[in-house]
């Protein structure tokens, strides 16, 4: 690891993000929601989508502009659906929320659907899709996002990063969860690399001009790229169907940025749909069948130029066990940046 680096453990991170936004406003719950949310995003390596965003979301929160003590209002509701509208709420409590009300749904109805509308960044997706494959259900999860990337053959942002997540739960081998942006990348990760004053590779984005692009601050300013072409923006559309148009919430370039519109709700949309896995066979059967699955992909012969087959989420359940022994990375930079928010808030920094 880069000296630029230092590694930190995992409950001094989850208690110093607690406690800072417990002061922000948010209760004890709630706080502790979202920094055990964000640090599993830095185990996970994502770290996109980990403790770089305390800094945005608290101040959104002392700006008035994410609401503090929301807990969501029930628009309609079916046995097996219900229409959340979050009140402004941060993305992470409401989605939570959302996908144990969905768990619990399915669990009785068999299938079930949540839609949330006027919602904000909801975080890593994986953290939903984790929860419910644990209770024994299927489970496929979107948002959307504020425009960032053109659809296929065109050069004006329209649709967001519009990521997905599916949870699938095994028997005795690990639980397959798969979490991937529409785009090349998560916009977020761009905007790491900016705060880490590194470089992204070439076609992660193009700059406004429409020139491909290494550096993140010309990338920031452009456009990502759909991931595999006109697939990604065909994945795109439908996220954006989904957690948008079919919730109510805003959708495309009506979605305010995170980071730029200070002053306005973002109004984002949450998706889920969940449906026990015993649906059509015994949970026994299917996790047996899901574990001869799993055990068949993994023993496939490696391609040349490959060491081992990955199973979907494998990588980042590696980084886990890896970072929860050794400590979670954390560059000089995003350790600058957590010190401020602990400054602004009169709380002492454990990491210095």
């Amino acid at each position: 690891m880069s000296e630029s680096f230092t590694r930190v453990n995992k409950e001094e991170l989850e208690r110093f993000v607690s406690n800072v936004f417990q002061v922000a406003g948010l209760n004890e719950e709630h706080s502790s929601t979202v920094a055990k949310h964000l640090v599993l995003a830095n185990l996970r390596g994502i770290d996109s989508h980990g403790v770089s965003r305390v800094d945005i979301y608290t101040k959104r929160l002392d700006l008035g502009v994410t609401a503090k003590t929301t807990e969501g209002k029930v628009v309609k509701e079916s046995a097996a659906s219900m229409l959340v509208d979050g009140g402004n709420g941060l993305g992470i409590i409401l989605a939570t929320r959302g996908m144990e009300i969905a768990v619990k749904k399915a669990k009785e109805a068999g299938i079930a659907v949540v839609g949330i509308k006027n919602s904000s960044h909801c975080g890593m997706l994986a953290d939903y899709t984790m929860y419910a494959a644990k209770h024994d259900c299927i489970a496929l999860a979107t948002t959307n996002a504020p425009s960032s990337m053109a659809p296929w053959g065109g050069r004006v942002g329209y649709f967001g990063t519009n990521p997905f997540s599916y949870g699938v739960p095994a028997g005795e081998e690990q639980d397959i969860v798969f979490d991937m942006a529409t785009s090349v990348v998560a916009r977020g990760r761009i905007t790491l690399a900016r705060k880490n004053n590194q470089q992204i590779p070439l076609g992660w984005a193009i700059t406004k001009d429409g020139h491909p692009t290494t550096d993140p601050v010309a990338a920031a300013d452009g456009l990502v790229l759909p991931v595999g072409g006109p697939k990604g923006y065909g994945l795109a559309f439908l996220m954006e169907v989904l957690s948008g148009l079919l919730t109510g919430a805003a959708f495309g370039p009506y979605i305010a940025s995170l980071y730029k519109d200070l002053d306005k709700n973002q109004n984002v949309g949450q998706f889920f749909f969940v449906m026990r896995a015993d649906l059509f066979e015994e949970l026994k059967e299917f996790k047996n069948r899901m574990d001869q699955m799993i055990r068949e992909v993994r023993h496939i012969p490696a391609a040349e130029g490959f060491e081992k087959i990955y199973l979907p989420g494998e990588i980042e359940l590696e980084r886990t066990v890896e970072r929860q022994t050794i400590g979670i990375p954390l560059s000089i930079h995003i350790l600058n940046e957590l010190e401020a928010v602990g400054r602004r808030y009169g709380l002492p920094f454990p990491f210095k």
